[in-house]
């Protein structure tokens, strides 16, 4: 089975309309839930990855977020993924990370309280209201859609496998297998050259 499809051939990553419309259905939660959506969707993180997120580790001068990598077998893997200034603004505005960082108690908490079970079904609502069904309406499906809209905008692969945290490149390659909306965009470039 591939990594992009389910066992009936179903996509199982968000195309980037797709990701838009559940940006848009999010922005209209709370705001704790947008800024729990759009780190998901901006970063490539996995939904616990999101979850462990604290204030040290929302860096608002480079933008980035620095996410543990909990797949793997030992702690203390870390990775910094650039995130859009605005993100970072709606982090600070919401969660007070600038104020959080320098308090030693709220620094190490994290930014969200909900469980897994919770964030998983504000995910899932806000693609139900975005109108996205299927393999892809799940956290699962904004990472690979973060793989997929990255290699398709030319990030270079290096890049793209560090942000995701693939110990392996061949990992990170089966992104560029995408198709549909993607593929059609990178056949027109083909399809110019005739």
């Amino acid at each position: 089975m591939s990594i992009l499809y389910d066992h009936e051939g179903h996509r199982k990553y968000l195309t980037v309309t797709e990701r838009t419309a559940f940006l848009k259905a999010a922005e209209r939660m709370s705001q704790d839930v947008f800024t729990l959506c759009s780190v998901l969707a901006y970063s490539g993180a996995r939904l616990s990855e999101v979850l462990a997120l604290t204030p040290e580790r929302i860096d608002t001068k480079a933008c980035v977020v620095v996410i543990e990598c909990l797949k793997k077998k030992r702690l203390g893997v870390f990775r910094a993924v650039p995130v859009p200034k605005e993100l970072i603004m709606g982090l600070e505005r919401v969660h007070d990370v600038a104020a959080a960082r320098q308090d030693p108690s709220r620094s190490r908490t994290r930014l969200w309280g909900c469980c897994r079970t919770t964030a998983w079904n504000h995910v899932k609502y806000c693609m139900g209201k975005a109108g996205i069904s299927g393999s892809q309406a799940s956290p699962k499906g904004l990472r690979h859609a973060f793989a997929v809209a990255a290699l398709q905008s030319g990030v270079p692969i290096n890049f793209v496998r560090k942000w995701l945290g693939h110990s392996r490149l061949s990992t990170t390659e089966i992104y560029a297998n995408a198709s549909g909306e993607e593929e059609q965009l990178i056949a027109g470039r083909l399809w110019g050259t005739f």
